[in-house]
């Protein structure tokens, strides 16, 4: 990684096992520094101390103020909880590989578990209009739920080892509810234009699986109330999003996100937004423009500023989760509107209370103190 001039100085940062070359300009200041391995390392600038020769490094030096010199090794310490995305990445960090095979000890389990074959449920199926097959240890969707498929509202094909989705999902012209997690599922290995006929899907569930993109058909299903995206590897949304006129709630926790469109205020139906564990520095100023929001999750990230109409213009927002990034209280309260915020945060709060929703007294601040 390099920053500033001919005249740069190269360093070496030791963080958890790893050696990171740096090549940076002797009068960069150490806040500098900081920025440059946040992505490196995942670790937001206030929850790194920078240690070079025993003695700390602080913010508004330089490195040449710091005497840290070419050549000079840096150790990284990182504050716990103060990361952005899915954690510090660490030395030698893989993907998570599921493995859904049994081993000998537990066959016997998995046997019992094997989906058998049912005269009745299909008939089953037809009747409820719901395809119940989650956890059932599939390879592929039956050919029998292509059966009924003309007569489904709901299939749950969750927590299986799913390879493909095929053309045939075209079939589930009644389908309201779809749920896809948990199946490693890649971007290749969904028919996203058979998908994307579904009218009259609601409910779309493809979290935990190993998608790097969302396609521009997305924003064909304009029924969509609910998206859940989570625990991929996405790194951005289509701007197709914004056709998604009638999405109330949208769960895309748990990726690699570095930015969100500015068209998603057209999705101006958002109750609820997870963008959590993500590696946002930013949002769009037009995220003030989603007047029916009332929750918005942003923990872990990199944010350093919220759009600042966002108070002021989101008037029944109520619950902001900012734990674990660069906005801490100090910041939110010179925020226009913070009073009106505060206030209605707080009275939800008591009415949670009032009807025991939650058990606990204590009030969360919704973000760090500093």
């Amino acid at each position: 990684m390099e920053m500033g001039d001919s005249n740069n100085i190269n360093i070496t940062v030791k963080f958890s096992g790893r050696s990171i070359p740096i090549t940076v300009s002797p009068d960069s200041t150490i806040e500098d520094l900081k920025s440059v391995l946040q992505p490196l390392t995942n670790v937001l600038p206030r929850g790194q101390k920078l240690i070079c020769k025993g003695k700390l490094l602080m913010n508004q030096m330089t490195l040449r103020e710091s005497e840290v010199m070419n050549g000079a090794r840096v150790m990284l310490m990182a504050s716990q909880g103060l990361h952005q995305g899915g954690g510090p990445i660490l030395k030698e960090a893989q993907s998570r590989l599921i493995s859904r095979k049994a081993d000998s000890s537990s066959k016997t389990v998995n046997e019992k578990k094997e989906i058998q074959v049912d005269k009745n449920r299909l008939e089953r199926w037809k009747l409820t209009g719901v395809v119940a097959l989650a956890e059932c240890n599939l390879k592929a969707i039956p050919d029998e739920v292509w059966a009924c498929a003309s007569l489904t509202r709901v299939l749950d094909v969750g927590n299986n080892s799913i390879q493909q989705v095929p053309d045939q999902i075209n079939r589930l012209t009644s389908v309201q509810k779809l749920f896809l997690n948990s199946n490693g599922l890649s971007d290749e290995s969904i028919s996203w234009e058979g998908l994307t006929t579904l009218k009259c899907l609601m409910v779309l569930s493809v979290s935990q699986n190993c998608l790097n993109a969302l396609p521009p058909a997305l924003g064909a299903l304009t029924s969509l109330q609910q998206l859940d995206v989570s625990n991929n590897t996405l790194t951005t949304l289509p701007t197709e999003i914004r056709f998604l006129t009638k999405l109330e709630i949208l769960k895309a926790n748990n990726n690699r996100i570095s930015s969100i469109p500015a068209c998603i205020e057209d999705c101006n139906s958002l109750i609820e937004v997870d963008l959590s564990s993500n590696h946002l520095s930013e949002l769009p100023e037009t995220v003030g423009n989603l007047h029916n929001l009332k929750a918005l999750q942003l923990g872990n990230n990199g944010l350093k500023s919220l759009p600042s109409s966002i108070f002021k213009a989101c008037l029944q927002l109520s619950t902001l989760d900012l734990h674990n990034t660069e906005i801490t209280m100090d910041v939110l309260r010179q925020l226009e509107g913070w009073e009106g915020f505060d206030e209605r945060r707080r009275s939800k709060h008591q009415k949670q209370l009032d009807f025991r929703v939650v058990n606990s007294a204590k009030f969360d601040e919704g973000a760090d103190k500093n």
